[in-house]
């Protein structure tokens, strides 16, 4: 168990590890996280609200907070289920493959495979992406409650990558540039990634993209069983 009463003269870094170190220890309503760490309420929800944005925190289905898929050693597991099966999807596709993870106001490259051919980079790791637009954009709406005020997908297309469980977009964050997305999810139904696979919107328009999704779903439900 961990010293929540560390200091490290940066109060806000101490109150937040504090915050994160209570939830690894045993899910904790807002109550439990409070009388744990001894902070105040408004205090302790803002900075696990904050900690939830960057995946450091997630929250069960009764509402407690626990570990998110963003803690160091969680994202290995993620990375480490995700490698072979990426792998695959590539072989399978011939087609980049990503997988991004909600970072607070953003959606960040993970991990990606590439083809020996075609288009490279589309979205090399550690890039940061908008919310607003792009198939893997419209998964995390579909699944998290993000504001999607600016996004220029629809109520519907969020509703429709919900019940389909895939997203598909063409040329919407860049030039010449298609992909489509599911969601990697955890048991309890949160948000842990997204899978998504891009390339050329001319490809993706001859390619079949049906068959295309049955394998990402696959393949997204195989990381999630295994991370």
């Amino acid at each position: 168990m961990g010293d929540y009463n560390a200091v490290s003269g940066i109060k806000v870094l101490d109150r937040a590890i504090a915050i994160m170190l209570a939830a690894a220890n045993h899910p904790s309503s807002l109550n439990d996280l409070c009388e744990t760490t001894g902070l105040p309420r408004a205090t302790t929800h803002r900075l696990a609200t904050a900690l939830e944005a960057h995946q450091i925190l997630t929250r069960t289905p009764d509402g407690k907070w626990t570990t998110g898929p963003g803690m160091p050693g969680n994202r290995d597991n993620l990375l480490h289920a995700a490698g072979p099966i990426m792998e695959d999807l590539l072989e399978l596709t011939g087609e980049s493959v990503q997988l991004f993870q909600l970072t607070g106001t953003t959606r960040t490259c993970i991990a990606t495979r590439e083809p020996s051919s075609g288009l490279h980079n589309i979205v090399p790791v550690g890039r940061q992406l908008p919310l607003t637009h792009g198939s893997a954009a419209r998964v995390i709406a579909a699944h998290t409650d993000v504001d999607t005020a600016a996004a220029t997908f629809t109520a519907a297309d969020i509703e429709t990558a919900r019940t389909r469980g895939y997203a598909e977009s063409f040329e919407e964050r860049e030039a010449g540039v298609a992909s489509i997305s599911a969601p990697v999810l955890n048991a309890n139904g949160s948000l842990l990634a997204v899978l998504s696979l891009s390339g050329s919107a001319e490809h993706f328009r001859r390619a079949p993209i049906d068959k295309w999704a049955t394998a990402l779903i696959n393949a997204a439900n195989a990381i999630a069983a295994n991370a």
